[in-house]
Formats: structure tokens, C-alpha cells, sequence
């Protein structure tokens, strides 16, 4: 299976979650217990990166463009 990592600009995540529901390896989840950004938003966390394939639907998905997906050739 490929490898995949993402990189979340935090200060720019609004936490719609639209993100989330494109994600079927549960790699990012809303920041939970008040962490919020400097917008007052919870913002997107990788909690399970290494489940993380790189098929950019994390990407795709958000309105804001706040994740930038890489993926590792194998």
C-alpha cells in the first residue's frame, strides 16, 4: 500500500469538517479539549498519519485549500 502525508496549514483551517468525511483511513479529525487557531476556529489534526495512503480526497475536498498532500513513490 503507498504512503502518504499531509501538510495542514492550522491558521487557515475554518473546521467545516468537509475534509474529514473524504477521508476512509480516519487520518484527520478537529482538534479537540478548546485547541482552536488564531481565527477562534478548531482546526484539522492528523491523528492517525499513519494510515495516511496520499490519495489527496483530504485535499480535494477542502474549500480553503489548507492541506497540501504528498505521496511517496514506491
Amino acid at each position: 500500500m503507498a504512503k502518504g502525508k499531509i501538510q495542514i496549514d492550522r491558521d487557515k483551517c475554518k473546521g467545516c469538517s468537509v475534509c474529514i468525511t473524504g477521508c476512509k483511513y480516519n487520518v484527520i479529525a478537529l482538534s479537540e479539549n478548546g485547541k482552536v487557531n488564531v481565527q477562534g476556529y478548531r482546526y484539522l489534526v492528523d491523528v492517525n498519519p499513519d494510515n495516511c495512503i496520499g490519495c489527496g480526497f483530504c485535499g480535494m475536498m477542502c474549500p480553503d485549500s489548507v492541506i497540501t498532500v504528498y505521496r511517496e513513490s514506491k
